[in-house]
């Protein structure tokens, strides 16, 4: 199916069931004025996928095949996570339930901040950074899944500031701006962050 035709069927479906991450996609669409109705998918009754795969992009394709195949719509799906060098990359995939718990913001942020105890030096920033890879198939079984990368990098704080965002951003501090991500509007961090940027790049490819 090419991208015009699955345009002209005019939905798409959402694979994600994190209200956080729904609330900031939707806005998204909004802001980008995307030709398409997004649906997510808990609107469709259908559960989360089993998330086994070992990367970014393996887990966003696995969300998206599960959510096209129980829709018989074109899927679009974000693994998303924050990236720490100094830990190895953690808690990269298994950002939203880094703690034990999925989706537990206050216990992962938690987690983080005592794994991260060890390497604190004063004067030295800990670098992180979001990732976020999209990837869109047209039908459950699209062989040629399509995939949108954003990175975000910025330093870790030592204590949580702002309300703003959900997940890791009371911890992601972007010394440029002298913020952090959850101080930022949904509508400036839309603009910069990782989701934002991936989005950026499925928006061009439409055209």
């Amino acid at each position: 199916m090419s991208t015009q035709s699955w345009l002209n069927q005019g939905s798409l479906v959402l694979a994600s069931n994190n209200k956080g991450k729904v609330v900031e996609f939707e806005h998204l669409f909004q802001q980008l004025n995307l030709p398409v109705e997004i649906i997510p998918q808990g609107k469709l009754d259908i559960e989360d996928a089993i998330e086994d795969g070992l990367s970014f992009v393996e887990n966003a394709i696995i969300k998206a095949r599960h959510a096209s195949k129980l829709s018989g719509k074109p899927a679009l799906a974000d693994d998303s996570g924050l990236c720490v060098p100094i830990l190895g990359g953690a808690p990269g995939i298994y950002s939203a339930r880094y703690a034990g718990e999925h989706g537990h913001d206050a216990a992962n942020n938690q987690k983080l901040l005592a794994d991260l105890v060890p390497f604190r030096k004063e004067g030295e920033a800990i670098e992180g950074m979001f990732v976020c890879v999209l990837a869109l198939v047209t039908h459950a079984e699209d062989p040629l899944p399509q995939i949108f990368q954003g990175i975000w990098k910025g330093e870790i704080l030592a204590a949580a500031r702002g309300e703003n965002g959900f997940g890791y951003d009371p911890l992601f501090w972007l010394p440029e701006l002298n913020v952090s991500s959850a101080e930022l509007s949904k509508a400036d961090k839309n603009k910069i962050s990782h989701r934002g940027q991936a989005m950026q790049l499925f928006k061009a490819s439409l055209v």
